[in-house]
């Protein structure tokens, strides 16, 4: 390997490391407002919207189905209050399931 891609290697961990910790060296001991607090746990789920609904939009073989019955379970789990890991533990073995039906 070349010093031109250790050099570009260093860079992008460098670039990718200084919005991370910026944060915690900013806001560490700081309480933050009530409103901030629910905005900042409600990212988890958009993110996962933004992660699903692109596939809901594939069609596998033809079966429009497939992602409806995906979006439903998850956004399903979502509205239960559900962590993310169980929405798409969930939606997986929902899915699962579906693929053995049909």
């Amino acid at each position: 390997m070349n010093w031109e891609m250790l050099l570009l290697i260093a860079g992008m961990a460098v670039v990718t490391y200084i919005p991370r910790v910026l944060p915690f060296t900013i806001l560490e001991g700081k309480d933050l407002p009530p409103f901030i607090q629910s905005f900042l746990s409600s990212i988890p789920y958009a993110v996962l919207g933004a992660l699903i609904f692109p596939g809901i939009l594939l069609i596998r073989e033809g079966d429009i189905w497939f992602g409806l019955v995906g979006a439903f379970a998850a956004f399903a789990l979502a509205l239960a209050g559900a962590n993310v890991m169980i929405v798409v533990i969930g939606s997986i073995i929902v899915l699962s399931g579906y693929m053995a039906v049909f």
